[in-house]
């Protein structure tokens, strides 16, 4: 018996980092998952962006966990779409959604890029995406009686640490605003049953932040790395690290947890 028995999460930026390990972990707790990414480059973004082929391999190990999996290419910055796949999903699996992960976000560097053109894509993927998200799933939750939206914010939703303005600060602005966006939506919803909270990680071991660009980014001498260390001696947690964290918010265990912004950082936000 898992924590999540018949429950349906919506995820979004499911094909490959976090939202791939939380969609495994909620699987493995006996919940279906409807996926959705972009499997697309936004041309701003200087790494390299999730793909088809990553999102098969998310299809892939929640299918090993004996559960059901509909997965849709859709960007979070259309809502449309986000309803699209929503709607596809359930009708699939047979359920209405009972968990929401805003989870999908970008950070470009702004290096050798059209600066102002990458400062609107993260504010359009990391925030307005989170409203477009939960605005096509609130119905859903609504219908029954109750559930469970997490938004993933950051460590830099909560300070501002490491700032060098330009598209930087598009990315902490972002993270800032989807709390705002989390004690509006914890409002409304708590009384309805359908409890709110951000998740807040410190660097995460995945292919936004483990990847040549950034790197070469963190090795400029004038950049003050020291401001965004831990205070626990590593330098990234684990993606199943959040999951673990997700998990317990969205099940029973915290079924009087709402409108917190929840801290998996290795001490980072108490420097």
């Amino acid at each position: 018996m898992g924590t999540l028995d018949g429950k349906t999460v919506f995820v979004t930026g499911a094909a490959r980092g976090q939202g791939r390990s939380h969609a495994i972990k909620l699987a493995g707790e006996g919940a279906d998952i409807i996926a959705v990414d972009i499997c697309a480059q936004i041309p701003t973004v200087e790494y390299a962006m999730a793909t088809r082929d990553d999102m098969d391999v998310t299809i892939k190990e929640v299918e090993k966990l004996g559960r059901a999996i509909v997965a849709s290419e859709a960007d979070v910055r259309d809502p449309d779409a986000l309803s699209h796949a929503l709607a596809q999903g359930e009708a699939t699996i047979g359920r209405r959604v009972d968990i929401v992960l805003a989870n999908a976000g970008i950070m470009p560097l702004g290096i050798e890029i059209n600066t102002h053109q990458a400062f609107l894509d993260v504010i359009d993927v990391n925030l307005t995406g989170v409203h477009n998200t939960v605005t096509a799933a609130v119905p859903s939750l609504l219908a029954n009686n109750g559930g469970s939206i997490v938004i993933t914010s950051s460590s830099q939703g909560l300070k501002g640490t490491g700032g060098m303005g330009g598209v930087n600060a598009a990315y902490t602005a972002a993270k800032h605003g989807v709390v705002g966006l989390m004690r509006n939506y914890a409002n409304w919803l708590s009384p309805k049953g359908i409890r709110v909270n951000t998740v807040h990680p410190t660097g995460v071991a995945t292919p936004m932040i483990q990847n040549p660009q950034l790197e070469k980014f963190y090795s400029d001498p004038n950049v003050d790395f020291d401001a965004v260390r831990n205070i626990m001696p590593v330098p990234f947690i684990e993606p199943a690290d959040v999951s673990a964290a997700i998990a317990f918010l969205v099940s029973d265990a915290g079924r009087y947890i709402t409108g917190v912004t929840f801290p998996v950082d290795a001490g980072f936000n108490a420097r």
